[in-house]
């Protein structure tokens, strides 16, 4: 039987991806200490790799496909094929962002101030870049953790992820720029890429994780109207095409459904029963696959 041997990140976006995959449809079970646990497709090998050093595998081959960030991509500087850009982070549905961050009371105000500072990051090579198209030459520390401490005793400014900025805040911290954005990817070794199998497979995934993905957002709304109040229903009523109508067995009513964005339907529902509908329904989704 052939089998995918498929990368998930362990550490931060481990919860998330796991989280994901089973909306996708896939369960994962085993060991908190398990770098290999077990899935309900006898297809797929999980091998759990620390975000950060899964492009590396990736483009060597070890595994063939897997999930990582696209700051780690272009850290490692891989070669690799991108199957899909997957919307999501430890916290939210958002990009992650690599930014430049010093002392709150510092005299600091852009990068240009930083000229023969030090800075310390995970991300040297990143960082780097951003300072030669910058045109400043600062010593990058790599930096093994805790990096939000550092300033101002150890080092004059830091190049950290961050998506909410609470964490630089609390460590009295100001952004002054962002060095990169970053979302999660579907990588794919170049040479997997090519197998058909491979490939028809990583795609299927990518398929059911960004249907999961879209769904986060959206509930499905079932209702019934009279045939004479369905102009004055569907009015109201956005959707992601069209609803889908039905005739009851009584020929004066009608059947609406659809899909939309959970964050309206607190405002559409009160307007939509005064507008006639009768029999509101609001269930969630797993999957939306656009």
């Amino acid at each position: 039987m052939k089998q995918l041997k498929l990368g998930l990140p362990k550490g931060s976006l481990q919860d998330a991806t796991y989280n994901l995959m089973q909306k996708a449809g896939f369960k994962i079970s085993g060991s908190s200490r398990s770098y290999m646990p077990n899935i309900d497709d006898p297809e797929i090998q999980v091998i759990l790799i620390r975000a950060q050093e899964m492009a590396r595998y990736v483009e060597l081959g070890a595994i063939d496909a897997g999930i990582t960030g696209y700051d780690w991509i272009i850290e490692n500087n891989a070669s690799v094929v991108e199957i899909a850009e997957l919307l999501y982070a430890k916290q939210g549905m958002r990009p992650v962002r690599w930014v430049l961050a010093v002392p709150e009371q510092s005299k600091f105000k852009s990068v240009k101030d930083l000229q023969g500072k030090k800075i310390a990051t995970e991300a040297v090579q990143i960082t780097n870049r951003y300072l030669k198209k910058n045109k400043v030459t600062c010593d990058v520390e790599f930096s093994w953790g805790a990096t939000e401490i550092k300033p101002p005793t150890l080092v004059d400014a830091i190049v950290e992820l961050t998506e909410t900025g609470s964490s630089l805040r609390a460590n009295n911290l100001k952004i002054i720029d962002t060095v990169l954005e970053s979302t999660t990817r579907l990588i794919m070794n170049n040479e997997a890429s090519k197998d058909k199998w491979k490939r028809a497979k990583v795609e299927a995934i990518s398929t059911l994780m960004k249907g999961a993905l879209a769904a986060e957002s959206k509930v499905g709304l079932k209702l019934n109207a009279p045939v004479n109040k369905k102009d004055a229903v569907l009015k109201i009523l956005p959707s992601m095409k069209n609803p889908t109508i039905s005739t009851l067995t009584d020929s004066k009513w009608c059947a609406i459904e659809t899909v939309l964005d959970e964050s309206k339907v607190r405002e559409l529902i009160p307007a939509l029963k005064k507008a006639g509908a009768e029999d509101i329904i609001e269930y969630p989704l797993n999957k939306v696959i656009l």
